[in-house]
């Protein structure tokens, strides 16, 4: 193991290339930790950050179970520990919930979700055996309320947000923390079409629904307004709180987003109120 005077925790993150994933690491860096860095291709990390004894660019396709356990293992081997793990990697599909072949589905569960709890149940045995850590789950404002055009997408996200809640409960009296990221839009690269495919299939009557979707993903690449820059500053903070929260929605947009929706199903309870206790044994 190498030692760093100044290193104050070790981080996991997958999706590390680019986007938020990169963003983080080099936040991470910057303030003195030690990084356990993934992506399918390891070059392009050391490409972007150059090699450094607090970092360790990993290859890791997160729907290969055994390697995330070899990543998990290379990384504990090379700095001792894991503290935080970030699950960032993903992507999104664009189109009407019919427009998605099953082929379409299939493949983006399997990065989004099952990618996902591959690095998770690969690295808890080492974050019970520590009784710490911080796994932090990137979902999206689409984690919470879907629409038209991101169905598919959003059911990923509404999967994480599930396992999450259970994990929080699950691990906490183990002292390991869990947090959900819901970030609205940020000026990351998620609207390019590496980061967010199209459905290949178009059907005409959902033009004006999944169809605009896909026009606003075009007209409003790289104008988002979020940055990606502070959100890792953020993220950096949230990993020193002693209680941190279990959902935190990142940027203005996501925060109304919430709110709206939280309004939205209380007056609708309200509403229903009386057919939906009318159920009840008396």
């Amino acid at each position: 193991m190498n030692d760093h005077p100044t290193r104050q925790r070790v981080w996991l993150i997958t999706g590390s290339s680019r986007g938020l994933g990169a963003e983080v690491v080099a936040a991470a860096l910057a303030n003195g930790d030690a990084i356990v860095a993934t992506a399918r291709d390891a070059r392009s990390v050391t490409r972007r950050f150059g090699s450094s004894e607090s970092l360790l660019a990993l290859d890791l396709d997160v729907r290969d179970e055994a390697a995330a356990r070899r990543a998990v293992q290379d990384g504990i081997a090379r700095f001792g520990r894991i503290d935080v793990v970030v699950n960032n990697a993903g992507y999104g599909i664009l189109g009407a919930i019919e427009e998605a072949s099953a082929e379409e589905v299939s493949a983006i569960f399997a990065t989004n979700v099952f990618g996902l709890l591959n690095v998770t149940r690969a690295v808890l045995p080492r974050l019970r055996e520590q009784r710490s850590g911080h796994i932090i789950n990137i979902s999206s404002v689409g984690g919470y309320q879907s629409g038209p055009g991101f169905g598919i997408y959003c059911s990923t996200k509404f999967a994480v947000e599930g396992l999450s809640e259970a994990l929080h409960g699950e691990l906490l009296p183990l002292g390991i923390k869990v947090t959900l990221l819901e970030p609205g839009h940020f000026r990351t690269d998620f609207l390019d079409t590496s980061s967010i495919i199209p459905s290949q299939s178009l059907i005409e009557d959902y033009a004006g629904t999944a169809g605009l979707a896909r026009e606003m993903g075009i007209s409003h690449n790289h104008k988002q307004s979020g940055d990606p820059k502070k959100l890792a500053q953020a993220l950096l903070q949230l990993v020193t709180a002693d209680k941190p929260p279990l959902r935190i929605q990142f940027g203005r947009d996501a925060r109304r987003i919430v709110q709206a929706k939280n309004a939205f199903v209380e007056r609708e309870q309200l509403q229903w109120q009386a057919l939906a206790t009318a159920t009840d044994y008396l």
